[in-house]
């Protein structure tokens, strides 16, 4: 049985569909990521599941307990639901302690002081907080605000944790360092933890699973493997990783492969069209294209542009049958024509 289950759910404000018959279920101990551009309804499915949002229909259930079913009119309010919830702004008391944020929902659920105290100190040696209980939110750095919010939604120890963009108010340094940081701390405790994010790389790094949304519907749900390496539609392709998206001509689709014509050249690809209207479009990541020696197998011709340094790479811009193609490389390149090279089982035919 799932820890989490959501089955066809529906919600509207007013006359617009935000969510438009989302299905999705996330295994006990598992850190899932709602990826997804603004607007496409991964918050606002967060705070369904929280019940800070009423939906219209299907339901939501946690280890198989209904906390909303439209068809049996269950609608649990978010404080009988047991679920941690850590806000974007962290959301903390200004005039409280560190402890005393920490200690709030344990007073609300009538703990003993003696219990108080001893979860709320084991919650702060967990984050890393055990000498700071006594400190106030204001004299504190963005990365312990967000460690107390995280300390206040594991105290009463809840199935399932919620996590509205964490870490979009810290600097990139101190988000990559939390993205393990978090991750280890929730795969020690062994709960479910369900994470917003439009930051496509926090996902990559932070889930075991990875929902898909555009414009209230769910596009497609895996591992992070599975979307960066086999996305399903256009939309999963071109959001995930960098990408080159080019406009192609699909002379042939056979046994899985697509024959494509790019600037009256020929390459193979993937055939990844879902059964519709063929787009016409070819998506291969910056790094699986590669600088080659000479003409060759799925070689196009190439015209030096320009390129950029990044530390441990280049990044080099080419025309290519009047198009533009981005190439990540540990080689310098320059003015004059080029090769490149895009393997068949790298480029993405839709």
């Amino acid at each position: 049985m799932p820890k989490l289950a959501i089955e066809d759910l529906h919600l509207r404000y007013g006359a617009v569909e935000v969510l438009k018959g989302i299905d999705a279920q996330f295994e006990e101990g598992s850190v899932v990521c709602l990826l997804g551009r603004s607007g496409s309804g991964k918050t606002t499915l967060l705070r369904s599941i929280a019940g800070l949002e009423e939906p219209y229909r299907g339901a939501i259930r946690i280890d198989g307990r209904p906390v909303y079913d439209a068809g049996a009119k269950v609608n649990l309010p978010p404080e009988r639901r047991d679920l941690g919830f850590v806000f974007q702004s962290y959301a903390l008391w200004p005039h409280k302690t560190v402890f005393e944020n920490v200690a709030y929902g344990l007073r609300l659920r009538g703990q003993g002081k003696a219990d108080i105290t001893r979860r709320v100190q084991e919650s702060l040696d967990g984050v890393g907080l055990g000498a700071l209980g006594a400190r106030y939110p204001s004299q504190l750095s963005g990365g312990q605000q967000q460690r107390v919010a995280i300390a206040r939604a594991l105290v009463y120890e809840p199935p399932v944790i919620l996590l509205d963009e964490p870490l979009s108010n810290l600097d990139a340094k101190l988000r990559e360092e939390a993205r393990i940081w978090i991750r280890s701390l929730i795969k020690r405790r062994g709960i479910t933890a369900v994470f917003v994010t439009h930051d496509q790389a926090e996902a990559l790094a932070i889930a075991d699973q990875v929902v898909l949304l555009d414009g209230g519907k769910l596009v497609q749900s895996g591992t992070p493997e599975d979307l960066y390496e086999r996305p399903a539609t256009l939309f999963a392709s071109e959001f995930m990783g960098t990408n080159n998206t080019l406009s192609v001509g699909v002379a042939e689709r056979r046994d899985g492969r697509a024959l494509v014509d790019l600037g009256g050249h020929r390459l193979w690809g993937v055939d990844r069209a879902d059964g519709g209207t063929p787009a016409g479009k070819g998506v291969i990541r910056l790094e699986a294209v590669r600088l080659a020696e000479g003409a060759g197998e799925n070689r196009l011709p190439a015209e030096y542009e320009t390129s950029i340094y990044l530390g441990n790479q280049f990044e080099h811009l080419f025309r290519c049958g009047g198009q533009t193609v981005r190439v990540l490389s540990d080689r310098r390149a320059g003015p004059g024509p080029h090769w490149l090279e895009c393997p068949p089982d790298r480029l993405w035919v839709f």
